[in-house]
């Protein structure tokens, strides 16, 4: 493969054009997932009513890569999900599955029509308005907001950029354009690290091939340089900004900045998105849960009905200042847990 220049080391610099139209992906199994997905339905439904693409929700099926049969059963769920809109995809799984289940949305993506798309973690609010986002789907990006969590720098080395670079060679790409220049030498943010909680380009199955295959050979074949690194969870987080580089991808610019902001919330447990999240997050989640046919459903998870209905994530949320929040996750949740507000 050629050297990729640094062409487009900021994605979503330029405003969207009005009524663009693209597809979401997320994955749904049974259980925790499946009450989050349809929130992200019913979300989705409020915020954007003339959202011209369609919902996409890949759905495991069993197999030998699973111990158990992952799908939805409860009939209601189904139902419900079909008419806010989603479509339920059979996903067979030949690389991924129970063993690795973030691995889903790599597989998952070969679910899709070949036409733009956005990945969403099924854990995600929508609560704002696609059409304010400056989409470029030929320079995919994804979610800055994350912290440095790989790789875990050993006291004899490598470091930092000993580790990445060698990723970057062995996939044949330009190491030197990925960097952030205005970081120091090896300090994580320097190199390009996302959040694989969205992500978005052009064509699934030219993001998914690549994607699943380099992912396969940095768990199995990868450098030497990484020979005491963790694969689990992180492998996929390792392996996406190596495939978003490869096609002219960055980190992504001021368009972009209605996805973990004011368009999409990845709220990964109720109780933080009450405690640490903006007012339109919390009003945007509340009306998607009013509408009786989705209360009939999401009450039957204790976190919706804890939370929502009864409604004690108003009383976990007056527990923080949100102009002045614990720099550290682990103090929020902590404290959650000591006032008994704490579900996942």
């Amino acid at each position: 493969m050629s050297k990729v220049s640094a062409r487009a080391q900021v994605s979503g610099s330029r405003p969207a054009p009005s009524g663009q139209k693209f597809n979401i992906l997320a994955v749904v199994q049974g259980g925790r997932l499946q009450y989050e997905a349809v929130l992200l339905a019913a979300s989705l439904r409020q915020t954007n009513p003339d959202f011209q693409g369609k919902l996409y929700l890949a759905e495991p099926q069993p197999g030998p890569k699973w111990s158990f049969d992952p799908r939805v059963s409860d009939p209601a769920t189904r139902e419900l999900l079909a008419a806010l809109g989603a479509e339920i995809v059979p996903l067979h799984n030949q690389v991924y599955g129970e063993w690795y289940p973030y691995g889903n949305k790599i597989e998952a993506l070969s679910c899709l029509p070949d036409e733009p798309f956005l990945f969403l973690d099924t854990d995600t609010l929508i609560c704002g308005d696609f059409n304010s986002v400056g989409f470029d789907f030929a320079r995919p990006s994804a979610s800055m907001r994350r912290e440095g969590t790989w790789p875990e720098i050993e006291l004899y080395g490598p470091g930092y950029g000993a580790i990445w670079k060698s990723l970057y060679d062995r996939f044949g790409l330009d190491f030197a354009s990925s960097l952030d220049l205005s970081q120091p030498e090896e300090y994580w943010q320097r190199y390009l690290y996302f959040n694989a909680g969205w992500f978005f380009h052009e064509s699934p199955r030219a993001f998914g091939e690549r994607f699943l295959a380099w992912s396969r050979e940095v768990r199995w074949k990868h450098p030497e340089e990484l020979v005491c690194q963790n694969f689990d969870p992180w492998l996929d987080q390792i392996t996406l900004p190596l495939v978003i580089h490869s096609f002219g991808g960055g980190r992504p610019g001021p368009g972009l900045a209605g996805l973990d902001g004011a368009v999409t919330c990845h709220y990964r447990s109720l109780s933080l998105l009450y405690a640490r999240e903006g007012d339109h997050a919390v009003a945007a989640l509340e009306a998607a849960c009013a509408p009786n046919p989705v209360k009939r459903v999401l009450k039957d998870h204790e976190p919706f009905k804890r939370l929502v209905y009864q409604p004690k994530g108003q009383k976990a949320r007056a527990l923080f200042d949100r102009n002045d929040l614990p720099k550290r996750e682990q103090v929020l949740r902590n404290t959650l847990k000591r006032e008994g507000y704490w579900f996942r």
